[in-house]
């Protein structure tokens, strides 16, 4: 069995995901991470000014909302990602369609025990029909204006009734997210700036011109394996079904339909494509910031190999990253943007002179970048709260 240490996966890590050398496009970027972590509205633009040469906001807004090449959808484990419109159409049938079933179930009993309807399905369809022709006759609407069109929308469920969790959901964020995970409708433009994640819904099929493209679960499935592995491989089962959110079974299904090979790596066996074998030169030294929940640092299920014992101080409770610090293929500390706009940084490893300086200009031209924006995690982390208290 063929070796890759981690050297080797430092390597495949700086130049794969475009941190030892940068794009020319935020498309380029998005297609070789397979998609950008959009969960957190700040995290799609910085972790593609990481990646992309002479990066400034407004190219991602350019792709997203008027070439339209980009699109903000539901995919691996729940999490919202800017994609390609080639992988939309995978990403969607892949993994959002697979949580269809359940949370439709669970929306009809919530309806019919609740005594919004005795018929749920029935009442949900109805529902779901005026809510579409209301996209389709507007374009875009946000939830609150579709509301004042469908009243239904406005109606108010109740969850975790005596629970310290419990509270009301208002039935539009249910019936939207279903839409949305059925690929029927995205997210459209903020209603705000760039860091707001208040969005406008619009119809699928009309945003983009035509409805998502019809592809089979399996065929959905390998294509998204094979897409992932030539960025992040090599990677164990363990990493690839907590990347996708699949079962064991899919996962294997997965790889059994793609030309994969077993490798051994420090932390057990992991898989690579068969024709990926090659190593990959190590690149010349490089240092990053990447933001919260950035696709690099949440990649991988089995991360010691470049986050090495950080995760402490780097992660919430709920395995949220919050902002790193990157040096050549390893983690090396986290960063914070001070309330006067300064991005200040903890290193949590000794680093060379060299290193140091390549931080500190990163630092700089961070700052610069981000101006007058305040950048605040929506998930806060031991160091960032630390940095910014």
């Amino acid at each position: 069995m063929q070796v890759v240490d981690v050297a080797q996966r430092r390597a495949r890590l700086g130049v794969r995901h475009l941190l030892a050398g940068r794009a020319e496009t935020v498309e380029e970027a998005a297609t070789s991470m397979v998609g950008l972590h959009a969960s957190d509205p700040v995290t799609v633009y910085l972790s593609a000014r990481a990646r992309v040469a002479d990066f400034v906001h407004e190219d991602l807004e350019r792709s997203l909302y008027e070439r339209k090449t980009l699109v903000r959808m539901l995919g691996m484990r729940r999490t919202l990602f800017v994609v390609p419109v080639d992988l939309a159409a995978v990403m969607d049938e892949a993994c959002a369609k697979i949580l269809v079933p359940p949370e439709r179930r669970r929306l009809l009993a919530m309806i019919e025990d609740q005594g919004l309807a005795r018929d749920g399905a029935r009442w949900l369809r109805r529902v779901e029909r005026r809510t579409m022709d209301a996209l389709h006759e507007r374009g875009e609407a946000t939830a609150t204006e579709l509301t004042k069109v469908v009243p239904e929308l406005g109606e108010k469920l109740t969850f975790g009734e005596g629970k310290t969790w419990g509270g009301q959901v208002g039935i539009s964020t249910r019936v939207l997210f279903l839409l949305a995970t059925e690929g029927r409708i995205v997210r459209g433009r903020p209603r705000g700036t760039w860091v707001s994640s208040q969005y406008r819904w619009a119809p699928t099929d009309t945003w983009l011109g035509a409805p998502l493209a019809e592809i089979g679960r399996e065929a959905a499935g390998a294509e998204l394996l094979r897409r992932w592995l030539s960025t992040f491989g090599p990677a164990t089962a363990l990493d690839i079904r907590w990347w996708t959110g699949w079962t064991a079974r899919t996962a294997n299904a997965a790889l059994a339909a793609i030309d994969v090979v077993e490798v051994g790596l420090d932390d057990g066996v992991g898989y690579l494509l068969a024709d990926d074998l090659a190593p990959v030169a190590s690149p010349e030294p490089w240092v990053a910031l990447l933001p919260s929940l950035d696709p690099t640092v949440m990649g991988w299920k089995q991360r010691d190999w470049y986050l090495g014992g950080h995760a402490g101080a780097l992660f919430d409770r709920n395995g949220n990253a919050g902002p790193t610090v990157w040096a050549d293929g390893r983690v090396i500390g986290g960063w914070a943007q001070n309330a006067d706009g300064a991005i200040v940084v903890r290193l949590l490893e000794e680093v060379d002179r060299a290193t140091a300086r390549r931080v500190r200009r990163e630092q700089e031209r961070l700052a610069e970048w981000l101006g007058e924006v305040r950048v605040i995690p929506r998930f806060r982390t031991p160091i960032d709260k630390e940095l910014t208290s």
